[in-house]
């Protein structure tokens, strides 16, 4: 809440469970089971790019940076009509999504358009 991901909702119209799953580093990742609102939202058929034309891209250049991505889907907003259908249940309060979390079906394919987007 204080990176302002999500916000707490007192009366939505829909919920979906939780589930904390153990990482390879040792850490806990809370998980939100997106299954039903996946299955409802058609698929973004979006193409990757060819890897090619971005390695020709960093020809010639002095330096090559690479950007911590980790975080890449926490920078893109979720339209705000949308925000309750990511509504999910914790063991105190209930909250939505503000920005695109993981799990949900075109996250992927939305990341990868903004980040080819901003690499033209």
């Amino acid at each position: 809440m204080a990176a302002g991901f999500i916000r707490e909702v007192l009366y939505p119209t829909r919920l979906t469970n939780i589930v904390i799953v153990k990482k390879s580093n040792g850490k806990w990742r809370i998980c939100v089971d997106f299954t039903d609102l996946n299955k409802a939202c058609p698929k973004d058929s979006y193409s990757l790019p060819r890897i090619d034309r971005l390695v020709d891209a960093t020809m010639g250049f002095k330096f090559l940076s690479s950007l911590d991505a980790n975080s890449g889907y926490h920078q893109i907003p979720i339209y705000p009509e949308d925000e309750e259908k990511t509504t999910f249940i914790t063991k105190s309060d209930i909250y939505y999504y503000r920005v695109i979390p993981f799990g949900l079906k075109n996250a992927k394919t939305t990341y990868q358009q903004i980040e080819s987007y901003h690499s033209d």
